[in-house]
């Protein structure tokens, strides 16, 4: 099997591509690959990589204090914040438990918009979209979960997280280990883990089981999955990465498919080497 078994998925469209970030580019795609979908939490990618470019051009810094007191943005980015999933309450002191939230990405993007000075739709435009080439994306919801792009846009992504051209590579590399390691959190749909392994914006898989990507990408993939019925992943000890967009939101369907169809995409490829 390809990436032709999105046409058997229990959706109503899919697309999707996969990618060697070695330099070969992509080496398989399948749908609409510049059709404009719902992206959800994948959009976590995305923002997080405009709060880098941020740093980079010194509008924030990364130990700046955000969020609930004690709190900074390195936190938010890693889900350490203690702030809710989707509410400023805190729900547990900083750096003490991974409690994954979109409203830390709302106050992110409120963060920058007060010291850049520009909304941040607009910000993430101009910082990621455009250089990258992603005339399909755009931020029109909170900065969360509120991304639209397309498997053409979100493969440019992928290629640039896999070699950094629009940041220092030393930036992308600190952001794809692990921050405040050792923290115990929930993935949404997936459950407890005790080393809820997070990165700034990715998901590190490091010894997760039971999990969205597949079983034979290496602990040092990184990426998001979305509830849009969406994911993308980048596994640099393979050097493959994929994107799947999908119209139907995440439920038991896509547990049932993800870790399995990834596995297949994975040992295809490199039986093919």
């Amino acid at each position: 099997m390809s990436l032709a078994e999105l046409s058997e998925w229990p959706v109503g469209t899919a697309a999707g591509a996969l990618l060697r970030t070695d330099g070969a580019g992509t080496v398989e795609t399948h749908g609409g690959l510049d059709r404009q979908y719902e992206l959800a939490s994948v959009t976590k990618l995305l923002v997080a990589y405009g709060v880098l470019v941020a740093i980079e051009e010194e509008a924030i810094d990364l130990r700046q204090p955000a969020g609930p007191e004690g709190s900074t943005v390195e936190h938010l980015l890693a889900h350490a914040s203690g702030v809710a999933f989707d509410s400023p309450d805190v729900v547990a002191p900083p750096a003490t438990q991974r409690i994954y939230s979109s409203y830390g990405y709302e106050l992110l993007a409120d963060l920058i918009e007060k010291e850049a000075g520009i909304a941040f739709p607009e910000y993430l435009g101009e910082a990621v979209f455009e250089p990258l080439g992603m005339g399909n994306s755009e931020l029109v919801g909170p900065a969360g979960h509120g991304a639209r792009s397309t498997v053409s846009d979100l493969a440019r992504f992928a290629a640039e997280v896999a070699a950094p051209t629009l940041l220092d590579p030393g930036t992308v590399d600190r952001a794809r280990g692990v921050h405040f390691p050792g923290l115990p959190g929930f993935v949404p749909g997936y459950g407890k883990f005790a080393n809820n392994t997070w990165g700034l914006g990715f998901e590190v898989k490091g010894d997760k089981r039971a999990h969205w990507t597949g079983t034979r990408n290496s602990p040092r993939t990184v990426g998001h999955f979305g509830q849009a019925g969406t994911f993308l992943w980048i596994d640099p000890d393979l050097q493959l990465a994929a994107v799947v967009l999908t119209d139907r939101p995440f439920g038991a369907w896509a547990k049932a498919l993800w870790s399995e169809f990834n596995d297949r995409l994975i040992s295809q490829e490199l039986q093919g080497e």
